[in-house]
């Protein structure tokens, strides 16, 4: 059986600004002024990345008034953290394999 990770989720997940705003939203729900303080990122900056993760469905809005607070998903990273454990479990299943040169 192979297993394999979601190779886009891992491409959102790369970018050090978009891993930075996951994890300050791991911690509590932060609107964009919040993001823009914590992070030092232009608005319009933070704002595309934002939508990114929207977009892969890693994080959800909630409208407050003028402001969009932004919440984690932290199922999406409960796939992939399981798609990790899976990739770790068939290495360790198949450790003393080894293919022969021709």
């Amino acid at each position: 059986m192979l297993t394999s990770v979601d190779t886009e989720l891992m491409r959102v997940l790369a970018d050090p600004l978009r891993l930075r705003i996951v994890t300050l939203l791991a911690h509590e729900t932060l609107c964009t002024t919040h993001l823009v303080e914590e992070t030092g990122a232009r608005q319009t900056n933070l704002s595309n990345h934002l939508k990114v993760l929207r977009e892969a469905g890693v994080v959800e809005t909630e409208p407050c008034g003028r402001f969009t607070y932004y919440r984690l998903k932290p199922e999406v990273l409960d796939v992939l953290a399981g798609q990790f454990a899976g990739l770790a479990a068939t290495a360790r299943a198949n450790a003393d394999s080894k293919r022969s040169c021709p």
